[in-house]
């Protein structure tokens, strides 16, 4: 198995909550942008095989990492740690996310919801 997978040419993915495309890959990590529409959320997650640095480059919102809620706008940055509980939600407007992945396996299959909007539990 690779240490990433990513998509094709176009690299656009929608989900019900906005869209990712991946920007960049390498050696064990993966960078992406994700915008999360206005009023909509990312699911309450987790990953057991990869930590996650956020960092704001547009819009407003929430960043929720473990217990810890905090107010995202453009500069703002957080680092998720391995296994730690995360979540990032959309306030007045679209909140767009630059995300960099580390790991020794990178993929969407590392996703563990523990709560979802859109029912994906």
């Amino acid at each position: 198995m690779s240490t990433t997978e990513i998509p094709g040419p176009g690299g656009r993915v929608e989900r019900p909550w906005g869209w990712y495309e991946s920007l960049a890959s390498g050696e064990h990590y993966l960078v992406k942008r994700l915008l999360i529409r206005r009023g909509q959320r990312l699911s309450l997650q987790r990953h057991q095989h990869r930590c996650e640095h956020w960092v704001v480059v547009a819009g407003d919102g929430q960043l929720q990492v473990a217990d810890e809620l905090i107010a995202a706008a453009a500069g703002t940055s957080v680092f998720i740690p391995q296994g730690a509980l995360h979540r990032a939600s959309g306030g007045h407007g679209d909140l767009e996310i630059v995300e960099v992945q580390r790991g020794e396996w990178l993929s969407e299959n590392d996703i563990e919801r523990l709560a979802d909007d859109f029912g994906r539990i």
